[in-house]
C-alpha cells in the first residue's frame, strides 16, 4: 500500500493560516473542551506529560560530546493524540539552544508531525516554530475571554518575544478594547523591545499609547491583563508581588512566574490549564533538590507550581485552584466579580500543536499548499 504524506514548509504554514488569531483562539477552546471530556493522551503512566526532554551534560570524559554550554540547551519530543473533530495523533519535536541566537537562528527550531491513529502513517510534516507561537499565544487569550474583564483597555507584555507577539494577536482578537500597551523587556532599549514597539504601531493603529517600562512593577501597575512570556533562568527571574496587580486584573502566565511570599496569592482565583502537569513539575522539583548541581539555589519560576504549593501546605483546598476546562465546559464558572485578581497558568501541551497543525493541514489541503511526499509505494519488508 502507497503512503504518502504533506509536508509544509514555514511559509506553507503561513499561507494556510498558521497566524490566524481568531482560528487559533477557537481552536483551543475546542482544545481544552476535549481536555475537559477526557478525550486525549498524553505521555507517560499518569497520561499528564508534559514530554520527553534530552539534557546535556556539564562534563563528559568524551571527545566531542555535546554538553550544556548555556540556557535552554535541551531536546524535546511531545507526544499526544487529540480526539472530536481532529482525531489525530502527533508529535513536536525541538531542539533548543539560546547560543543559536548568535548565529542568527531562533533560540529553538521546532517541527511537529501528524499521524493516522490507526496504522500510525505519517499525515503530514511541517515547520512548527509559528505553530507553536500561535497555539501558546492563543490559550492565555482564550482564558482572557472567560477571565478578563470585557472593558480591558490596558495590556501589559511582559517578554516582548515570539510568543508574546503572537499571544499580542490573539488577545487583540478577543478584547477589542485594548487602547493602551505597556512593554517589558531585558531593556528599554533592547532590539525585542524596540521590534515589539513597531509591530504594535504597524499592526494595530487603535492602540492609543505604548509604555517602555524599565521595571516589572512598572508593568504590572495599572494593567488590566498581563501577559507573561519571559524565559530567563531561577537566578535571574524578579519576584513579582501582588500589590503590584490593581484590582480586576487578569494575569496569564506561560513562562517565568517567580514567587516567595505564596500566601498572597491564596486570595485570588487560581487556574490552571493541566493540574497533573504541575505536580509533576513540582515532584521532580523536589525529587531533584532544593539546589543544582553547582550549588545554586533553585527557584520555583512555573506559575502553576505556587498553586501545588498551596494546596500540599493546605493553604487552599483543591477545588480553589480551578481548572480552565471546567470553565470552558460551563462546570465551573470563570469571573465572578470585576474586582477579583486572576491568576492563569498556562504550561502549554502538545495536544495544543496537534490541534492547531491539524487545522492548518486541512486548509492547506483545501488551498493546495504544500509538497506531497512519498514515504514509500510497497513496504521493502513486512
Amino acid at each position: 500500500m502507497s503512503i504518502d504524506f504533506l509536508y509544509l514548509s514555514e511559509k506553507d504554514m503561513i499561507g494556510a493560516g498558521v497566524l490566524d488569531a481568531k482560528g487559533c483562539v477557537e481552536a483551543m477552546r475546542d482544545v481544552m473542551s476535549l481536555f475537559g471530556k477526557g478525550d486525549f493522551l498524553l505521555g507517560g503512566p499518569q497520561n499528564d506529560e508534559h514530554g520527553l526532554q534530552m539534557n546535556f551534560p556539564k562534563a563528559k570524559d568524551i571527545e566531542g560530546f555535546p554538553l550544556d554550554n548555556g540556557p535552554d540547551r535541551r531536546f524535546n519530543a511531545m507526544p499526544a493524540y487529540l480526539g472530536g473533530r481532529f482525531h489525530m495523533a502527533g508529535q513536536k519535536w525541538y531542539g533548543s539552544n539560546h547560543d543559536n541566537i548568535k548565529k542568527g537562528l531562533p533560540r529553538s527550531i521546532l517541527m511537529a508531525t501528524l499521524n493516522d491513529v490507526d496504522t500510525g502513517a505519517p499525515v503530514a510534516y511541517m515547520s512548527a516554530n509559528l505553530l507553536s507561537a500561535m497555539r501558546t499565544g492563543a490559550m492565555p487569550a482564550m482564558a482572557a475571554t472567560y477571565l478578563a474583564n470585557k472593558d480591558s483597555k490596558v495590556l501589559s507584555i511582559l517578554g516582548p518575544g515570539v510568543i508574546n507577539k503572537c499571544a499580542l494577536m490573539c488577545y487583540m482578537a478577543v478584547l477589542p478594547e485594548i487602547e493602551k500597551i505597556k512593554i517589558k523587556g531585558s531593556s528599554p532599549t533592547s532590539a525585542s523591545t524596540l521590534a515589539f514597539k513597531k509591530f504594535v504601531e504597524e499592526k494595530y493603529p487603535s492602540v492609543k499609547e505604548i509604555e517602555i517600562c524599565e521595571t516589572l512593577e512598572q508593568a504590572c501597575r495599572g494593567a488590566d491583563v498581563v501577559s507573561e512570556a519571559m524565559s530567563v533562568t531561577p537566578d535571574k527571574a524578579e519576584e513579582f508581588h501582588l500589590d503590584w496587580f490593581k484590582k480586576g486584573a487578569s494575569v496569564f502566565s506561560m513562562g517565568s512566574f517567580l514567587y516567595r511570599n505564596f500566601d498572597e496569592l491564596v486570595g485570588t482565583t487560581m487556574v490552571v490549564d493541566n493540574y497533573g502537569m504541575y505536580e509533576k513539575y513540582m515532584n521532580n522539583f523536589i525529587a531533584r533538590g532544593p539546589v543544582d548541581e553547582l550549588g545554586n539555589k533553585r527557584e520555583w519560576v512555573i506559575m502553576g507550581i505556587h498553586f501545588i504549593h498551596l494546596v500540599r501546605e493546605g493553604k487552599v483546598s483543591r477545588d480553589k485552584v480551578l481548572n480552565l476546562c471546567d470553565i470552558v465546559n460551563g462546570i465551573t464558572p470563570g469571573r465572578k466579580s470585576h474586582d477579583e485578581i486572576v491568576m492563569c497558568s498556562s504550561g502549554g501541551m502538545p495536544i495544543e500543536d496537534v490541534a492547531w497543525g491539524y487545522d492548518c493541514y486541512k486548509k492547506a489541503l483545501e488551498l493546495g499548499i504544500g509538497t506531497k511526499l512519498n514515504l514509500w509505494d510497497e513496504p521493502f519488508m513486512r
